[in-house]
This record gives C-alpha cells, structure tokens and sequence, in this order.
C-alpha cells in the first residue's frame, strides 16, 4: 500500500491525537511536524522532524492544521500554494462559506484540495444533519451539544488579553440554544470585570448566554469529554411526523482528530478545489478496498 505523506501543523491538543491518529492508520506516513518552538521537542516526538515552517519538510502530500481556528487560512493558504493539501477543523460556522471561497481559489491555481471545517461539528454532525434532511426534507433540526467542554471556545478565551487559562463548557439548554460557563485565571494586573466582558463580546460567545467564573486552577476542572443530540422532526414525501434522533459522547479533540485524518485520505481522491465534509463521498474517508467497503457496509 502505497502511503500518503502527511504533516502535522501544530502539536496542542488535537497535534497530539492527530499524530495518535496517524500512526495508527495503515495508509499514512508522517513527514514532519511543525510548531512554533521547533527546538523544544518532547520525547514523543523524537524520531521525527520537527521543524518551525512547512517549507522546511519535503515530499509532504496532505498538511493537518491543529491551529487555533483563527489562523487556519493563513496556514492554509501557504500549504495549498506549495501544492499541499490541507485538511482543518475550522469551527466559525458563519464564516465557512468565505473560507471555502477563498481557500477554493488558491487550492484550485495550485492543483490542491482543501477540506475545511473536518472536525466533529462542522464536521461529522453536518454530514448526520445533511442526512436527516434527506429522510425529511421539509422539518426542523435541533443540535444540542454537550454537556462538555468546547476546543474552540476555549482557545478563544485563552486568546484574550489578561486570561492566563480558561475553560469554556457548554451546556445545551434545548431547541439549538446553548449557555457558555467559561471559568478563567486571571493574569497579575488585570481587572476580572473588564476581561469578562471582552469574551462575552468575541465572536464565540455574543449570541449565547454566556456567564465567566474566575477560579483558582482551571486544570482542576479540565475534562475533554462532550457529546450532542441531533433532532429532527420532519415530513418524508407527504407523511408527517418523521422522528430522528442521533446521540453521541466522545472525547472531543480525539473525534476531531480522527475525523481530519479521515478527510486527509479523502483529500487525496478530489479534484482540486476547497471542500466540507458533506460534499465528500463518505466512501473516500475509509481505508481499504473500495469493493470489500461496499461489501462490508451496504
């Protein structure tokens, strides 16, 4: 089996659990792995390169973007203009349509794919949804997430001035509708009032109730778990009340983890061009062959 070169970019939280990911899918080779402080290598990361820019590894095929969601165009848009395919969990759901816009441009005048927004929501709930659709085109959808803790929003609050580490949790309060806890230490010198209320103001947080703690050591509260319920109740051909429900909990940055390296093998079968999950073949994300798949799945 021939396998494809892959990088890792960024080496937080869910760098760790793609490199889990990646080691152990049977089609996948890791290159290199680049992070901001390429001399300090912790003992895992041993027997591979580990350098400061992606220019600097070679032979790379797919990059895996583990980067807050904030820089992943800029990341992006270097690999897509080296050729490389790129695959994110960029989770600013109103700003996906403009990213695939902007990104498709570059990835389709370098001859690359970009799939974005390939974590578990948007990610593998959008897929879950588009399906649920399909069974009821005409009805409503409700996603509730958690209770658990958010990847995003938490590197969000982290990124505001004064917050020394944070912990954003959400809470589903039903119908789609969601409460933010977030729970920070605050750094020497700042004023708790003033720094609550830049996060409730972030992009992340202003259109839910959002309710900020200070505490004395977030790592007492940290826990990766999450999960969501997706509802829909809808209408199938001309038949009503059409009830679906899908439920899962996870380990949040090992689902978003395992996803990306999924849609990195699905980005090797694409045209060139940026993608989100739903526009994929579900086909294209497996390992294997491709007749024993249908055999084993349909």
């Amino acid at each position: 089996m021939k396998k494809v070169k892959a990088a890792v970019v960024g080496y937080g939280n869910i760098g760790k659990y793609v490199m889990e990911a990646l080691e152990s899918a049977p089609d996948f080779e890791i290159v290199g792995i680049v992070r901001r402080d390429a001399k300090n290598v912790p003992d895992e990361l041993k027997n591979y390169k580990v350098v400061s820019n992606i220019s600097e590894l070679e032979g790379v095929e797919v990059a895996l973007l583990c980067t807050p969601t904030r820089s992943v165009e800029q990341f992006a848009s270097q690999a897509l203009s080296m050729g490389i395919n790129t695959v994110d969990s960029f989770d600013i759901h109103s700003q996906i349509v403009d990213l695939r816009k902007n990104l498709g441009k570059i990835a389709r005048e370098n001859n690359a794919v970009s799939i974005i927004s390939a974590g578990w929501d948007p990610g593998s709930d959008s897929i879950v949804r588009a399906l649920l659709e399909a069974c009821a085109p005409k009805g409503i959808t409700y996603t509730n997430f958690g209770p658990g803790m958010s990847m995003g929003h938490t590197v969000a609050v982290k990124a505001i001035e004064g917050v020394k580490a944070a912990l954003s949790m959400t809470i589903p309060t039903g119908t789609s509708i969601h409460r933010r806890m977030v729970y920070i230490e605050l750094k020497e010198g700042y004023n708790f009032n003033e720094v609550a209320q830049n996060i409730k103001n972030d992009a992340y947080f202003i259109n839910d109730e959002t309710h900020v703690m200070q505490v004395e050591d977030v790592d007492n509260l940290l826990d990766m778990g999450h999960g969501v319920n997706l509802t829909r109740k809808g209408v199938s051909g001309k038949t009503q009340n059409q009830l679906f429900e899908f439920n899962m909990r996870i380990n949040n940055p090992a689902l978003t983890a395992q996803i990306m390296v999924s849609s990195a093998r699905a980005s090797m079968l694409q045209q060139a061009g940026c993608y989100t999950l739903i526009e994929i073949p579900m086909i294209d994300l497996l390992a294997g062959d491709r007749e024993e798949l249908i055999k084993h799945l349909v």
